[in-house]
């Protein structure tokens, strides 16, 4: 698992304009940071870290030459105070400043700063960020420029023709702040939360409303403009399977476009960064309807998540062109032309199978084959807190052919070793392997359409089982009886036994120890161990050899082959026959001869489902108060995703353990509801 190398484009010999940089803060963390500072490194440039306290030993920080602390662990308090990081920059010896994506990449007032302070920004001028940062805003600049535009909605006198409506953030992005509203009943709701989500995220609570166009497709282009009037249109992205209305698979080019849509959006594109005289890398999104209609969204003034397929089609490097155009550069009159299609996959710890909902803890191992680009900011061994967004990594194929780089990309991920934490990893092989995705029918509304069938039912994790009991008795063998005694009988000696719990469902190994060679299994017809080691296992499956790599995790929190595991994962080669991919990685649990008695919680109680920050409580709610079952009661926010907190039933609120700004752990209680007794 390795980034692949970059292409440095070469720019044109015109005398830089500015003065050379020598060293780079990056004001961000996790993955960016560390793909800026691959660049940096490759031109020469020293690199400068900032963290919060739960990062102080993430990977970004590992790989800078230099870091400085943010006191805190909120964004709030450190990666969005752009004093901080400003003084920060200025106290390390950096010279220039990267914003990367997210937090304070879209902030005029930040880059402004930075250049008072006698730094280099590397991004547009704060006036084109100004321009774009309000979304109405910027759609009035669009207008006069000539790119096509969705007209918005007053909610005032929105009518039951006008639905469904988008609700939109008019600041910020990352689905922050987004609703769709399809009945005017819940439209004065779903516009409060809207406001309230982009308050907390973007310090801004505007929100407008415009038609949503349903099965829509969001089709993006990349910009690359110098400070000498040159202007790139870096080909289309497709970007429409969606969670949340975040991105969750990307590709290059954008398939089955007609040419002269491409054209089309080229043109807009070009005309919008024109408009704002824009300057670096950004990226300008348009929504395409059904009919091949195209409209404006808005323009991101920094480098998108998803631009290493971009760069992976026109063999370039995106950043080392942003840094190269900070210092003056001009660029060729015409980009190189592309190559190829390349495919993106954000691996994400979270389980889509419940709402999406965002996993935490130690992720022990992180390793992807075959020949794909891996984007992370984890290593294995690191913590997946909950304080940020909950993307793992970005894996990216590239190959001659979309078809081609399709099933890369998927037999990469399903071939990939992930333990420790629960993740979309399934959700993205069965998503690239789905008829209509191959068949580049994409449209926002393909999770709404498939997520129960994308994530229904897990493979059978009964040789998994067998391979982990196999793999523990190899590491602790369990002698017979006759052995203990010191020496054997020639009676054969009872089965061992060993049981394990795998997705809800429990699963029950007997095997008997052999004086010699590997264990002989009981009630597995047409299974034969050809091999038993505490790491790896091989089994005779119906005739065909079978492969299983195993790995422990001890209950004192290290990994390794012992009794005494808390989680066992086991991989093995993935099955693509019969159309739904099998993938072969299984977490279990070791189920002890005797359990202890399970804590018991008080009807009603509503516990934390995931680690979180109380970020809103329901108007008047406190311990008497009457609720009504489905009520929302409490919003958690983790991760960078709010998550409402209902009522399980109608009764009386008995208790509100929750108050807001408190940040609670997994299984926290938060308040318990008292049900009614029906008369």
């Amino acid at each position: 698992m390795t980034q692949q190398p970059l292409t440095q484009q070469p720019l044109t010999q015109q005398p830089l304009t500015q003065r050379p940089l020598t060293s780079l803060l990056v004001a961000n963390r996790g993955e960016i940071a560390v793909r800026v500072f691959h660049t940096a490194r490759a031109l020469g440039l020293a690199t400068v870290a900032v963290h919060s306290d739960p990062d102080a030993e993430a990977l970004h920080v590992r790989e800078a030459d230099a870091a400085v602390r943010l006191p805190g662990a909120a964004p709030a308090d450190t990666y969005l105070r752009g004093d901080l990081v400003i003084k920060a920059a200025l106290a390390a010896g950096a010279d220039a400043v990267h914003p990367g994506y997210g937090f304070l990449s879209e902030n005029a007032g930040f880059a402004r700063e930075v250049l008072a302070a006698g730094l280099t920004w590397i991004g547009p001028p704060p006036e084109a960020i100004e321009a774009m940062a309000s979304k109405t805003r910027a759609k009035e600049l669009m207008r006069a420029a000539g790119v096509p535009l969705l007209d918005p909605v007053d909610p005032a006198d929105a009518t039951a023709a006008d639905l469904p409506l988008l609700l939109k953030a008019a600041a910020g992005g990352g689905g922050r702040g987004m609703r769709v509203v399809r009945d005017l009943d819940t439209l004065k709701e779903e516009l409060e939360a809207a406001s309230a989500e982009a308050l907390s995220a973007f310090g801004d609570g505007e929100v407008f409303a415009e038609p949503y166009v349903e099965r829509g497709r969001h089709v993006e282009v990349q910009i690359l403009a110098d400070s000498h009037g040159t202007v790139w249109a870096l080909g289309t992205r497709d970007c429409s399977l969606q969670r949340r209305h975040q991105k969750v698979i990307e590709e290059a080019p954008a398939p089955a476009l007609p040419e002269a849509l491409r054209t089309t959006l080229h043109e807009a594109a070009v005309a919008a960064a024109r408009a704002v005289s824009y300057q670096g890398a950004g990226t300008v999104e348009f929504l395409v309807t059904a009919d091949g209609r195209p409209y404006f969204l808005e323009m991101n003034t920094r480098l998108q998540v998803e631009h290493p397929v971009t760069e992976a089609v026109f063999g370039l490097d995106l950043v080392a062109l942003q840094l190269r155009i900070a210092e003056g550069a001009a660029l060729p009159l015409t980009p190189p032309q592309p190559a190829g299609h390349a495919v993106e996959a954000r691996l994400y710890a979270e389980d889509p199978a419940q709402d999406w909902r965002p996993q935490t803890g130690v992720l022990h191992t992180l390793a992807v084959p075959g020949e794909v680009r891996v984007d992370t900011g984890f290593a294995d061994g690191d913590t997946v807190g909950v304080h940020y967004d909950p993307m793992l990594a970005k894996v990216v194929a590239h190959a001659p052919t979309r078809a081609e780089a399709v099933r890369a990309l998927a037999h990469a991920l399903a071939g990939a070793r992930i333990h420790g934490l629960t993740t979309n990893r399934e959700l993205l092989v069965r998503s690239l392997l789905h008829p209509e995705f191959a068949a580049a029918r994409l449209d926002t509304g393909f999770y709404e359409r498939h997520l129960g069938a994308l994530t229904e039912g897990s493979p059978d994790a009964t040789l998994a089982a067998v391979a982990a009991a196999l793999a523990a008795a190899a590491a602790a063998p369990d002698a017979p009886l006759a052995a203990r005694l010191g020496g054997w009988r020639n009676l054969r000696s009872q089965p061992q036994i060993r049981r394990y719990s795998a997705a809800g469902t429990a699963y029950e190994v007997r095997y008997r120890p052999a004086r010699s060679g590997p264990p002989e299994l009981v009630d597995h017809p047409g299974v034969r161990v050809l091999a038993a080691a505490p790491d790896l296992v091989t089994l005779e499956v119906e005739g065909v050899r079978r492969m299983f790599h195993v790995k422990h995790k001890s209950n004192t929190g290290g990994t390794g082959a012992g009794l005494e595991a808390a989680e066992t994962y086991v991989d093995s080669p993935p099955a693509f026959g019969g159309g739904t991919p099998t993938l072969g990685a299984h977490t279990l649990t070791p189920v002890p001869r005797f359990t202890d008695p399970q804590d018991r919680t008080e009807p009603g109680s509503l516990l934390a489902p995931m680690p979180g920050t109380v970020v809103r409580v329901a108007e008047g709610l406190a311990p008497g108060a009457a609720v009504t079952a489905g009520q929302p009661l409490l919003w958690l926010e983790a991760m960078k995703m709010e998550h409402r907190i209902v009522s399980p039933a109608s009764g009386t609120l008995t208790a509100l353990h929750a108050t807001l700004g408190h940040t609670v752990e997994f299984g926290a209680l938060l308040a318990v509801v008292q049900e009614e007794t029906p008369a």
